[in-house]
This record gives C-alpha cells, sequence and structure tokens, in this order.
C-alpha cells in the first residue's frame, strides 16, 4: 500500500502539472500558434516612430521620408508584397538558402524569402517570408546607418538613395558594393556579402574630402511592425531578445516593452541582439574593434506601434583626406542549430546559441537534441530517432530502474504481512507505522522506489517536449503514415472514425490514433500492479489513462509516440524483473477481472 500511495501521489502531481499546463498555455493557444507559424511565418505589422532619447537622436525608422526626431510614421500602403518590392531601385538577392532584394533607398533588408522553409507541409506551399518593406502592413526589416555632429552633412540612414557601384546580384559568391557622397563631402561605400546560408556581412568604407576630420556613429536595428498574434505561449520566448554587457541574455516579451517603453541595459564591448520568432530571427552583430555599444530594445506607439532592437556604438574618426572602415553583421534566417552554433565558433558570437530557445534546462535540452539530431543522421527518420533516442534514455537509467523495479516487485511479496500488520494496530495509526518501517528495513526494501521511474521520466518528458516545440530541424519532419508533422499534433480523430466521416471535429474531440495507442500502453503499465483496495485510489488508477490521453491528444505528436513507446518498454522491463523476482504479474488478471463479468450475490432480506 506505502509504494501505491506514493506512486498515487506523483501521478497526481504530474497531472496537476500537466493539466494547468495545458489548460492555462497550451489548450487554446496550440492552435493559434499553429495557425500562425503554418500560414502567417512572417506576421508583424505596423511603422517604427523616430528613435530619441538615449540612442543620441537616430533618424525615424520610417519607410518614407521624415524629419530625424519627428516621430512621423507613415500609413499602410494597400500594395500587394509583390508590387511594394518591384517599385523603386533594388538588387537581387539569390543564395541556396535566401531569395529577395536589397532596397536602395535606405539599403534596407526588407524583402526576404527562406527558400529551404515553405509555410505548410504541402508540397506548392510557398516560401517562408521573413522580411518585408516597412509600407506593407507585416513590415520587418534590417537597417544599418550613421549619426553625428552639425559638421558632416546628411549620413546614411532609411531614407538615403544609394547607388548600385559593384555587381548586379547578391550571391553566396559574388558580394554587391553600393556608394553615396554626402553634401559635406563624405562617401561612404557599402560592400554587403552573404554567405550559403543567413548570415550578412555590411562593411562600410568612409572617405573623407570635407576638409576636417569629423566622427560618425555607427548604428543598426531590426523593427517589426505591431505585434505578431498568437505569440504568448509560456514554453517559448517570442519578442526582443540579445547577449549583451554583462547581465547576458536578456528576453523581452511585447507586452513587458508595451509596459515599459524602453529596455536599456548597460553598454556591451561584445554581444549581439534582434528579433526572434519560434523559428526565424533577425539579430545584429556590431563591430565592435573600435569600442563598445549601447543596446536598447524600444517600443512606439505613435502612428503605428513598433518593436525595434536597435543599438548606436562609439564614435569612429574620419580624418581630413582619411579613410575608416566599420564592419557590422546581420543574421536573418532560420535558427537551425548547427547552423548557429558554427557561426558562434567561426565568428566568436558570445552566447550565439541562446538565440534558439532551449529553456531553463539547457543542460537537458540540448543534449537531448544532440542525441535526436545524431539519431537522425543514423536513420533518416526523427520519428526512428525518438524511439531509439527513448530506447537510450532507459539503457542511461536501467540500473536505476532495475533496482527500483526489483524493489517494487519485493514490496507486492510483502503485501501479506502488511496487511497483517495493518489488521493487528488498525487502532494505532502511530504503532502501525513504526511496525512497516521496521518491516521495510528487515526486508530491505524502499517504499518510494515505485516512484523513481516516473520522476525520472518527468524531465526527459519536458526536454524532450522543449525540443520537439523550438527547434526547426523537427518542424514539418514526418514519421510514417499520415504523420506527417511531428512537431504537430497527431490530425486524425476517433469521432469522426479517423478521417472516414465527412466532417470536421473540435479540437477537444481530436483525440488521434497516436494519443490512443499511448492511453492503451498507459492502461497497461497501470494495470501491472495490484488494483488498490482504496475505492477513491481504484477509481483514480483507473481513469488515469483517459484523462492522459484527452490531455496529451494536443500535444505534438512526437511526443505522444515517445510516450507510447516508452510505456512500452517500461511495460517489457517491469514484466522481466518482476518474474526474475518471483512476484506475481497481476496484468493479466487485472484485465480478466476488468472485462469478464462479475455475479453479485444479493443476500436475503
Amino acid at each position: 500500500m506505502e509504494n501505491q500511495r506514493n506512486f498515487l501521489i506523483t501521478i497526481v502531481l504530474s497531472v496537476v502539472i500537466l493539466a494547468g499546463w495545458q489548460y492555462f498555455y497550451m489548450g487554446p493557444k496550440i492552435e493559434a500558434e499553429r495557425a500562425r507559424v503554418e500560414a502567417q511565418q512572417e506576421s508583424a505589422s505596423g511603422t517604427p516612430a523616430a528613435q530619441n532619447g538615449a540612442q543620441g537622436n537616430l533618424p525615424a525608422a520610417s519607410g518614407t521620408a521624415a524629419a530625424p526626431g519627428s516621430g512621423q510614421a507613415p500609413g499602410v500602403t494597400q500594395q500587394t508584397r509583390e508590387q511594394a518590392v518591384s517599385g523603386g531601385g533594388r538588387v537581387p538577392i539569390e543564395t541556396p538558402a535566401l531569395a529577395g532584394s536589397i532596397n536602395l533607398t535606405g539599403a534596407r533588408l526588407d524583402d526576404l524569402r527562406l527558400k529551404n522553409y515553405r509555410v505548410s507541409v504541402e508540397k506548392d506551399s510557398p516560401a517562408v517570408e521573413l522580411l518585408n518593406p516597412a509600407s506593407l502592413e507585416k513590415g520587418w526589416f534590417a537597417e544599418l546607418g550613421f549619426i553625428g555632429g552639425n559638421n558632416v552633412g546628411a549620413l546614411p540612414s532609411g531614407t538615403t538613395e544609394w547607388e548600385l557601384a559593384e555587381g548586379t546580384t547578391l550571391t553566396a559568391s559574388t558580394p554587391v558594393v553600393l556608394t553615396h557622397t554626402n553634401d559635406a563631402g563624405l562617401t561612404f561605400r557599402r560592400t554587403i556579402a552573404v554567405d550559403d546560408a543567413y548570415m550578412f556581412t555590411v562593411t562600410d568604407e568612409i572617405s573623407n574630402e570635407s576638409g576636417e576630420a569629423v566622427a560618425l556613429q555607427p548604428y543598426g536595428r531590426t523593427t517589426r511592425f505591431n505585434k505578431p498574434q498568437g505569440q504568448s505561449v509560456y514554453v517559448l520566448h517570442e519578442g526582443l531578445i540579445g547577449v549583451t554587457g554583462e547581465d547576458g541574455l536578456r528576453e523581452v516579451d511585447y507586452g513587458d516593452l508595451e509596459d515599459d517603453g524602453n529596455v536599456t541595459p548597460g553598454r556591451s564591448s561584445d554581444g549581439w541582439l534582434g528579433i526572434t520568432d519560434k523559428y526565424w530571427a533577425v539579430a545584429l552583430i556590431p563591430d565592435t574593434k573600435a569600442g563598445s555599444f549601447q543596446p536598447r530594445y524600444a517600443y512606439f506607439s505613435n502612428g503605428r506601434p513598433s518593436y525595434q532592437a536597435d543599438y548606436l556604438s562609439d564614435a569612429v574618426s574620419v580624418p581630413a583626406g582619411g579613410k575608416t572602415q566599420v564592419q557590422n553583421r546581420i543574421f536573418a534566417g532560420a535558427k537551425v542549430s548547427q547552423q548557429i552554433d558554427s557561426y558562434e565558433d567561426d565568428l566568436n558570437i558570445r552566447q550565439f546559441d541562446l538565440l534558439i530557445d532551449w529553456g531553463w534546462f539547457y543542460f537537458i535540452t540540448r543534449p537531448m537534441f544532440w542525441l535526436i539530431d545524431s539519431l537522425f543522421n543514423l536513420f533518416g527518420n526523427f520519428g526512428l530517432a525518438i524511439l531509439g533516442a527513448t530506447v537510450v534514455v532507459k539503457l542511461i537509467f536501467f540500473p536505476l530502474a532495475n533496482m527500483s523495479y526489483a524493489s517494487m516487485a519485493r514490496m507486492k511479496k510483502l503485501q501479506p504481512k502488511m496487511t497483517e500488520l495493518r489488521e493487528k494496530y488498525q487502532d494505532d495509526k502511530m504503532k502501525q507505522q513504526q511496525a512497516m518501517m521496521e518491516l521495510y528495513k528487515q526486508e530491505k526494501v524502499n517504499p518510494a522506489a515505485g516512484c523513481l521511474p516516473m520522476l525520472l521520466q518527468i524531465p526527459v518528458f519536458f526536454s524532450l517536449y522543449k525540443v520537439l516545440y523550438v527547434t526547426i530541424e523537427m518542424r514539418h519532419a514526418p514519421f510514417f503514415g499520415w504523420i506527417q508533422d511531428l512537431s504537430a499534433p497527431d490530425p486524425t480523430s476517433l469521432f469522426n472514425l479517423f478521417g472516414v466521416l465527412p466532417y470536421d471535429v473540435p479540437t477537444f474531440l481530436m483525440i488521434g490514433i497516436w494519443p490512443l495507442i499511448m492511453g492503451v500502453t498507459m492502461f497497461l503499465q497501470m494495470q501491472m500492479n495490484p488494483t488498490p483496495p482504496d475505492p477513491t485510489q481504484a477509481m483514480i488508477f483507473k481513469w488515469m489513462p483517459i484523462v492522459f490521453t484527452f490531455m496529451m491528444a494536443g500535444f505534438p505528436a512526437g511526443l505522444v509516440i515517445y510516450w507510447a513507446w516508452n510505456n512500452t518498454l517500461s511495460i517489457l522491463q517491469q514484466g522481466a524483473i518482476m518474474k526474475r523476482q518471483g512476484a506475481k504479474i497481476e496484468l493479466w488478471d487485472n484485465l480478466k477481472g476488468l472485462f469478464s463479468r462479475k455475479k453479485t450475490e444479493h443476500p436475503a432480506e
């Protein structure tokens, strides 16, 4: 009984945690999140107001001309995206991973599509659109420029008209060169290069023919207009993010930024900052060779709401008749773990791997991802990789689980003696507990050992959930049969006979085949133990698999497959150990008693 009570407490606590998580965070939001990720990957809208104050009065970030610091914001155009990117001067971008163009007005990155990622699993689905012109409702762009004193003339900003000096198309092997000469005799020669993935390198060479030395402060910003819908999921951060200064990682939610207006960390001599979605991000990596920079996360509500991550670097000096060079980088693309790690190592970008939200349990989540990714390279299927990872985890905890199941088996053999002690001391609970503890000591049995497998499974469960939910490698990863996306819930439902009946089923009734398999394996695992003598415990044990089946139905299919496979392995492992220990396996008796019709005799009145 003692091990059953402890096991029951563990189960109930697990249900409370998972049910609360599902009810308060995942239940109503998971469909909205899926719709946003699959149908509006590039979502964001609005126009930024001017940059003021702490950032030295950066020029207005609007897509039309505005006086520096004016706060003026343009209206949203009624143009389609195709119309917006077809007008004006643009330089095409064509790489193995990216397609789009550079806007010669401002030399902005505001037209970028991810060629290797589709909005949905359908083959004819369009490519994900990451960046859009500021004039569109879903605008999002990245921009680099300069500010300076009164003697420097009009400096490059979002309204500067650049000229294409060299190159015709930006590719992974052919950079392009833009030039601009201002009214004070400063010439800016901007070389833009991109690798075969998602990192842009922007090198500005400033020539000074003004007749006197000048000081310029480089700035960078990525601006997103309006708040994306459905982004507030507890398990995932989407919003503004960066690693700068002594504070390190800073994650700023859209809602918090709206309340605060500005978040200004301390100055930094290295690091990065930007805006992240679940699978995509735009990050700025400032040039710190000449000094430090001031990062900032800002929200502007005048005109149209906008969210901005920006920085203002220390001034660089350009001597009269001389030249100075500044090099900054912009990451704009998919958060592929291996690629992110290579940028961190090769370009020495501090903690760039935190661009992916590995969560508080980083030390578990990252190894879990590494294991699944390694097995994927072996098997070629992420579903098989999850099954293989489950086996590996089982092997790692095999000695501990063996001890646990062996202890449970010995507890079963002690049931007659325990029942005898309860009856003997039924009126004295203190003596009953003392006698129980003495029995455990004599028989070398740990009554809490039965809880250990469940306790070990919980952190693995959450780390796997995190991996499935946040890593782009799992996005649209198929298994077999009807599971075409392991990061999405099982699309079938018992309540329309798994698609046989021609009608849609409400979300809360989407109980697919894999959740049912998970529920059945959980039911069988629970039937391995004797039926609790307490009616309340027996009822909870009976309904537990049904509750979990409904609750897990909305979770990613990969997680449900893991749980079902883990239950199956646990049944085999527990059965083998119980048999070896000589303890009775209650499964067949419990099933027989459950499904056989019992005759009840009524005493004569």
